[in-house]
């Protein structure tokens, strides 16, 4: 089973017990919110194991669950849109696909309960209070583990240990650049590296800030 079939099997089973174990046969709503086309075929892999898992959990479509798929596209105005519709049918629990619907379904509702599969950084956000409480009526699955990024410069040190400063190429616009480079910030001391942001936007950057940054460092 591939990576986010995992997540949105873990997102089915968080629902459950959010839901809660007893079963009756009044039938349980579940939104479903996915920033992609109908025919998106990936994200159909990824509905697919969704539905699976629910099915192993002993919730089936038509006797005690009803799903309301709505496939907002990645398009920012059709995502509003679609998690209004979504948060004036009251369901029982909603499913949201990412990042970019998490977000617009929050402000649509912040009393229906919102697992979303997949956050770059929910807390960051400002999805939920913390990763230990995340407080409100959200929680899910993160993207990525921040601390990872620390990883990354202690094994640069340990490949390169004369190395004392490193830049590290981001796009300070994305939750994630800030978050890792904040997990790499925070190590650096330790290591005896001084770390220097640099921003970029896009790859064609990624050659222009790599020459800049050698000739800086031969000045030195």
């Amino acid at each position: 089973m591939r990576r986010r079939e995992f997540i949105l099997g873990g997102a089915a089973t968080a629902w459950s017990v959010t839901a809660g174990a007893q079963q009756d046969e009044r039938v349980r709503r579940i939104g479903v919110i996915l920033p992609a086309a109908a025919d998106d075929a990936e994200v159909q892999i990824w509905l697919a194991a969704f539905l699976q898992a629910l099915a192993q959990l002993g919730w089936t479509i038509g006797r005690n669950m009803r799903v309301d798929i709505h496939w907002a596209t990645p398009n920012a105005a059709k995502i509003r849109q679609h998690t209004a519709e979504l948060a004036a049918l009251a369901p029982d629990v909603i499913l949201s696909g990412g990042t970019s619907t998490t977000g617009p379904m929050l402000q649509a509702s912040r009393t229906v309960p919102i697992v979303f599969a997949t956050v770059v950084d929910p807390v960051g956000a400002g999805f939920i209070e913390s990763l230990a409480r995340p407080g409100g009526n959200a929680t899910g699955f993160l993207l990525y583990e921040y601390s990872l990024a620390g990883k990354w410069l202690e094994l640069l040190k340990q490949i390169a240990p004369t190395t004392t400063r490193v830049a590290v190429l981001r796009d300070a616009n994305l939750v994630s650049g800030t978050g890792q480079f904040a997990a790499i910030q925070a190590v650096a001391p330790s290591l005896k590296i001084d770390v220097v942001p640099v921003n970029m936007r896009e790859a064609g950057d990624m050659e222009r800030t790599i020459a800049a940054f050698a000739v800086l460092q031969t000045a030195a």
